[in-house]
């Protein structure tokens, strides 16, 4: 493995994925300022997030490039630069304006994510340990991104005023162009001039074909949809709980620490057999976990659940890129990490959706859905591998 070439990479990805994890609450902090725009702070954020769907479409050039970096590099420049003007020109300019500057810089966010762990491999080395080790590394600046960026705009905008916050996270995006730019990239990997690059639509069939891949995004969104659940149920399990909504927050909290500190696991000691059945194990843990939360109302049992959700939730991650890594053809590898990353935040946004209306009946019956939806395509994933009785030296051709 590459350790500089990594460094530079975990910086390069922090830092945009700090800008993408951050942007909706600076963008709702940035309209809640605004007396006139208050209304327009859900619409405002949706136009920055929506766009992710339309990142498989944008990916192909990943894969069609010679040089990958110079693509997510564009995109960083690109996201910088609308940032800036939408901060710039709000309440100046008619919010739909501002609208379509975030919508810009939205349909960037799927390559700052997904489309730079299709960096990762040629970083990684050849052997197995040495790429699950980065898949570790990989997961941490997801989680840094997802607690720190929020962490850190709301920070700026209490100390400062929501466009630093803005500006802050444009910055950490200009920022990440330049470790990007300086991560080692195998050329061969994604340039030869000769090969047939798949469209968007034929990827998507290839997800749907390919067993592997197919059992690796059912079961990510399956999580997705079941893990999203838990932000909401935290702080309506208040009541029940006799301490206030901030208190419950902390659930979540727990549930970010665990994900970080299985992150630190994963670089220590990397997983280790097939990512199939690594994805099927981790769904098990983590449908039961999601489970257990219904019946236990004791706030230091409740925390430590959410914590060893979250570490279960890192492990899984971290399968689903090995997975993604080792059963993608070369050919339209970055397609398959930005297909598979737009569809989970779809069905994230779907489980929080779903869970907000669930609470309303009963609070506990979104962990119930999240569980039995997610046991019910780990069966699927279960059933599929009994029946197929997977031979390793059987894959490629078994998978085509």
């Amino acid at each position: 493995m590459d350790r500089s070439g990594l460094a530079r990479y975990v910086l390069a990805a922090t830092l945009a994925r700090l800008a993408d994890g951050g942007g909706v609450l600076a963008v709702i902090l940035l309209c809640v300022a605004g007396s006139h725009s208050a209304a327009w702070a859900g619409t405002l954020a949706a136009c920055i997030t929506l766009p992710h769907l339309a990142g498989p479409f944008i990916a192909r050039r990943l894969d069609t490039s010679h040089d990958g970096r110079r693509v997510i590099a564009a995109a960083c420049l690109i996201h910088t630069g609308l940032i800036v003007a939408a901060t710039l020109t709000f309440s100046r300019v008619p919010l739909p304006v501002t609208g379509v500057l975030l919508t810009g810089a939205g349909l960037c966010g799927p390559l700052l994510t997904g489309g730079i762990s299709s960096l990762l491999p040629a970083i990684a080395g050849r052997s197995r340990q040495s790429q699950r080790r980065a898949h570790g590394w990989d997961v941490a600046t997801y989680g840094l991104g997802g607690t720190v960026g929020p962490s850190l705009v709301a920070a700026l905008a209490a100390w400062f005023s929501p466009p630093a916050a803005l500006y802050a996270l444009a910055g950490a995006t200009l920022m990440a162009v330049f470790f990007i730019m300086r991560i080692p990239y195998a050329s061969g990997d994604a340039g030869s001039e000769n090969r047939q690059v798949p469209g968007s639509v034929a990827t998507m069939m290839l997800l749907v074909r390919n067993v592997r891949l197919r059992r690796t995004l059912y079961l990510t969104l399956a999580t997705a949809f079941c893990v999203a659940v838990l932000p909401i149920t935290a702080v309506g399990l208040a009541p029940s709980l006799g301490v206030a909504a901030t208190t419950a927050a902390s659930l979540t909290i727990a549930y970010g620490g665990g994900n970080l500190a299985g992150s630190a696991c994963l670089m220590v000691r990397p997983l280790g057999g097939e990512p199939d059945a690594l994805m099927v194990r981790f769904a098990c843990f983590i449908a039961a976990g999601v489970f257990l939360i219904m019946f236990n109302m004791h706030f230091a049992v409740l925390l430590l659940l959410f914590f060893v959700i979250g570490m279960l939730n890192a492990g899984f991650f971290a399968a689903t890129l090995a997975a993604r890594s080792e059963y993608s053809p070369p050919d339209c590898r970055g397609q398959v990490f930005v297909w598979v990353g737009a569809l989970k935040i779809t069905a994230g946004a779907l489980g929080t959706a779903a869970a907000g209306r669930l609470m309303l009946m009963d609070i506990t019956l979104p962990l119930a859905v999240g569980s039995i939806a997610l046991a019910v395509f780990t069966g699927l994933a279960v059933t599929e591998l009994t029946l197929a009785s997977p031979q390793p030296g059987n894959r490629d051709k078994r998978d085509g």
